[in-house]
């Protein structure tokens, strides 16, 4: 595990390879100006910057805990890109997302994670279990497991759906202490038998400045909402307060997932 400072490189889009037509918010694959190809995530599809947000502090989340994703970056689209691309709904979605994206390094020849296939541990199982009901992700089911496997390793993709209190813009506070019922679907559940073990050793890694240092990163731009006052500096805040106040009662929702494990078992 590590307990370094998050930071994130940015690169400049130069070629729009192909859409990934599987999530409804139509990621792309493309090509940077450092030579590496990259999942791009749109800050103009779906939930809009809410979504790059929660992909944003997801991942950079995961990383404290020791967990495995793709390297992160802030990429950056002109006016110019797309102009030429045919497609309708693909040059109006490029349009859309002039400016600061979000992108995750391309695992070339990963596969996606299937449970009958891949064995994990009920150490890893209770890691992804906890940090998944810690940032609210309800994105890590059978239907949709938002895993890959690459290099024999297992990594996190896909936490877009995480922080859905971002989209109800009232009552943090009680989505904070919540005990996430949606934890019962976890693709990892009937393996996360460390529950308790993970909940007191993460704890102890994600401290106030840890979290407060991934907060750190969203941009200005992506905390422009249209349905709300607060700058971002407030919204900043409450996304803080929402990560330690979640934190400070971990035992709720690690006991919530504890119970929905025993009624699968």
């Amino acid at each position: 595990m590590t307990q370094n400072s998050p930071a994130l490189r940015t690169v400049q889009v130069t070629r729009y390879i192909s859409p990934l037509r599987e999530g409804g918010s139509l990621p792309a694959l493309v090509e940077a100006d450092d030579d590496f190809k990259y999942v791009l995530k749109f800050r103009g599809s779906g939930h809009g910057p809410k979504a790059l947000i929660a992909e944003l502090l997801g991942g950079e989340i995961a990383r404290c805990l020791g967990l495995k994703v793709p390297e992160l970056v802030f990429t950056h689209l002109d006016e110019a890109f797309g102009q030429s691309e045919a497609d309708e709904e693909i040059q109006d979605l490029l349009q859309g997302s002039q400016g600061l994206n979000l992108a995750l390094h391309f695992l070339p020849g990963s596969i996606t994670f299937d449970p009958a296939v891949t064995e994990i541990s009920a150490r890893l199982a209770s890691q992804i279990v906890w940090f998944d009901a810690f940032i609210t992700n309800v994105d890590r089911t059978f239907k949709n497991t938002n895993m890959l496997v690459w290099h024999r390793e297992l990594w996190l993709i896909d936490h877009g759906a995480s922080f859905y209190f971002h989209h109800s813009g009232t009552d943090w506070e009680k989505h904070a202490q919540s005990p996430f019922a949606p934890v019962k679907d976890h693709v990892l559940l009937p393996a996360a038998s460390l529950l308790a073990e993970t909940n007191a050793a993460f704890r102890q890694v994600l401290s106030p400045d840890i979290l407060r240092g991934v907060v750190a990163l969203i941009p200005d731009s992506w905390l422009k909402w249209a349905d709300t006052d607060e700058t971002p500096e407030t919204l900043r805040e409450i996304y803080a307060q929402f990560l330690l106040s979640r934190l400070h009662h971990s035992d709720i929702f690690t006991q919530k997932a504890e119970h929905e494990r025993a009624a699968l078992i």
